[in-house]
């Protein structure tokens, strides 16, 4: 899933690096490329504790609904892909029937998207993004 982050930058400081739909989650790091990494380590972590706690996991929003905040003003926007798949329970294997010209379509962007890693995981995310926007 795409999470939007801002990028902040005070003079005599690391980059700071925000998740506006997981509130509390931040990171840092000396370059921006450290941050973004690091950022994604604090996402993780944010997964887990809602997950324990028995919080819903954070869906990642468009940029455009937070360019008025003022909070994030100043900083820089980026988006980074984090799978939140893992911290959605333990894997269930099911049975389903596909229209076949489907399922080759769903094959082939598969194949030639390797961050889907696999049918079921493109299933999953197309699953999250339908369920995010209800």
């Amino acid at each position: 899933m795409k999470f939007p982050v801002v990028i902040h930058k005070d003079p005599d400081s690391d980059y700071g690096v925000i998740v506006p739909d997981a509130p509390g989650c931040s990171s840092g790091g000396e370059t921006v490329e450290q941050a973004l990494d690091n950022v994604l380590e604090a996402l993780a972590l944010y997964c887990e504790a809602s997950m324990a706690d028995g919080d819903p996991l954070p869906q990642g929003q468009p940029i455009d609904n937070y360019l008025s905040d003022p909070d994030y003003q100043g900083g820089v926007w980026a988006v980074v892909d984090f799978d939140v798949t893992p911290y959605l329970g333990k894997s269930v294997r099911f049975n389903a029937t596909l229209p076949e010209h489907l399922l080759q379509r769903i094959d082939a962007y598969v194949a030639n998207h390797p961050e889907q890693k696999s049918r079921s995981g493109f299933l999953a995310s197309a699953a999250l993004r339908v369920l995010a926007g209800a």
